[in-house]
């Protein structure tokens, strides 16, 4: 991907927590899987098992960034800006105006305003509450050493995977999960939850169309986001030891499937996987 010296969102602070407790996860088996399945999660895992809103103790000072403090952020930052010039264009050929989210660096763990604590186990999240996505950038050593997902097209991909979140926040999706989650069964919520994660593939998809237009990919860049869809499917994170109805991400197949025909298609309207026959 051509980033070096590219403009680099100013929707960007950095902080962590101080204090604080610990994130719970439930018990049975989101509990023995949990910390696994979301190295690379949608929304916080205190939020999904407590309902998001959990409060800890801690405290956090938020600094705005005002310059690059390493390569990692100023990738990001550009990540970020790019999402920004493709949402904006896609709101307003729909007649919408979209709001940009912030990016939020820390290290180790971090209080949101919404959604509860999170440490480093948790991987990158949005929290629809503050509308920020969070990032510790050692996660992406993570993502290269232990799950195989090299490449700094593997990391846009996460980047705009949570950005694709914050899209659905704008449209009503998340709200209505929310709502959902306080009628369903664990099993019920777990299907839908697959296809909100799901979705938010097909957005990086699309921003990822919008990118090779621009000219920004370079060859193996789609291979890479491929690839780092394939190695956090839920089947290979769990190796098989649980059963599909607890899957809350959708399998390697699925995610790639769909972040392809976002990539393909660049047509938000063939994101509507909660419709789709295509699961």
């Amino acid at each position: 991907m051509q980033w070096m010296g590219r403009r680099e969102s100013s929707n960007a602070e950095e902080g962590s927590s101080s204090g604080g407790g610990r994130m719970a996860l439930g018990g049975g088996v989101l509990g023995i899987i949990g910390v696994i399945i979301y190295m690379f999660t949608g929304v916080n895992p205190s939020q999904i098992l407590q309902g998001g809103d959990g409060q800890t103790g801690g405290s956090q000072q938020n600094t705005k960034l005002t310059e690059s403090k390493s390569k990692e952020q100023s990738f990001a930052r550009v990540v970020l800006a790019d999402t920004e010039d493709t949402w904006h264009q896609l709101f307003k050929q729909m007649g919408g105006t979209y709001q940009e989210p912030t990016i939020h660096f820390f290290e180790g763990q971090v209080e949101t305003s919404g959604c509860g604590f999170a440490g480093e186990a948790s991987g990158p999240f949005y929290c629809p509450a503050d509308r920020k996505v969070y990032i510790d950038l050692t996660f992406f050593n993570e993502l290269e050493q232990r799950f195989g997902a090299a490449g700094d097209f593997a990391r846009a991909y996460v980047i705009a995977h949570e950005v694709g979140h914050h899209v659905q926040k704008l449209l009503g999706v998340s709200d209505k999960m929310q709502q959902a989650r306080e009628q369903l069964s664990e099993e019920e919520y777990n299907k839908l939850s697959v296809k909100l994660e799901l979705q938010a593939d097909f957005y990086a998809g699309v921003w990822a169309h919008y990118q090779q237009k621009r000219g920004f990919l370079e060859t193996g860049d789609i291979e890479e986001a491929l690839n780092a869809a394939n190695a956090i499917g839920d089947d290979r994170l769990t190796q098989g030891r649980v059963s599909p109805d607890s899957f809350t991400h959708g399998t390697s197949v699925q995610r790639m499937h769909w972040f392809k025909k976002g990539y393909e298609t660049g047509d938000v309207r063939q994101g509507d996987t909660f419709r789709s026959e295509e699961l």
